[in-house]
C-alpha cells in the first residue's frame, strides 16, 4: 500500500531538485524510519533553517530504493530513494 509522506529540504538541495531541465538532483538519503516503498509519494517541502517553510514544494514519486546496504557505504537504517 503506497503512503505519502512530506519532508524538509533545505533551499540548497531543493533548487538542484527543481533546476530547468528535469532538475540535476533526482534522489534522496535519508534516514529509513518511514519505511519508505517504492510506489510512496513524498512531497519535498523547502525549509529554511531560520525562516521555516518557504512555500515551496514538490511532490514525487520513489521509483527507485535501495536500503541497508553497508557494503555500499549506505548505514543500516538509512536509505537511496530516487524518482
Amino acid at each position: 500500500m503506497e503512503k505519502h509522506h512530506n519532508i524538509k529540504i533545505l533551499p540548497e538541495y531543493f533548487e538542484q531538485v527543481v533546476s530547468v531541465g528535469g532538475g540535476k538532483k533526482r534522489f534522496e538519503i535519508r534516514k529509513n524510519d518511514r519505511d519508505y516503498q517504492v510506489g510512496d509519494t513524498v512531497t519535498l517541502e523547502e525549509w529554511e533553517p531560520k525562516n521555516g517553510y518557504t512555500g515551496n514544494a514538490i511532490t514525487i514519486e520513489i521509483r527507485y530504493l535501495l536500503k541497508d546496504c553497508p557494503e555500499y557505504g549506505l548505514m543500516p537504517g538509512y536509505c537511496i530513494f530516487s524518482w
